[in-house]
């Protein structure tokens, strides 16, 4: 039994390995419903969307409650609680921006992130 468990926690620690992602913070409502904004009988959705603008679009200001980030390669994380908390007090200091973009270090399950910092990217 203690063997059992023993592996069990070296498993969770070996799938939890804390990554650092960075892409554009978005307002995570905002991109949802962007994503969601798309005609049913088109086939090719990715090459009729200007992503650039969507981002642009649907950058946080200092009301922004839930927050997103976008990858280059157009894919998305939604951030945690605790990384929305994070998110918004780096917002309110930074102050505003056309664009946020950010390193987000923490573990990713399915399409959030457990954000451990958020920091403005260099």
């Amino acid at each position: 039994m203690a063997k059992r468990l023993a592996f069990l926690l070296c498993l969770s620690a070996v799938l939890s390995f804390a990554e650092t992602r960075s892409g554009v913070l978005v307002d995570s409502r905002c991109w949802g419903a962007e994503e969601r904004n798309v005609n049913p009988t088109d086939t090719l959705t990715s090459v009729d969307r200007d992503t650039n603008r969507e981002i642009r679009y649907c950058s946080p200001n200092a009301k922004t409650k839930f927050f997103a980030i976008v990858q280059t390669d157009g894919l998305s994380f939604k951030l945690d609680s605790a990384g929305d908390a994070k998110a918004a007090e780096l917002i309110r200091t930074t102050g505003k921006q056309p664009l946020y973009r950010v390193a987000v270090t923490g573990s990713v399950n399915k399409k959030t992130i457990n954000v451990d910092s958020i920091a403005i990217a260099r």
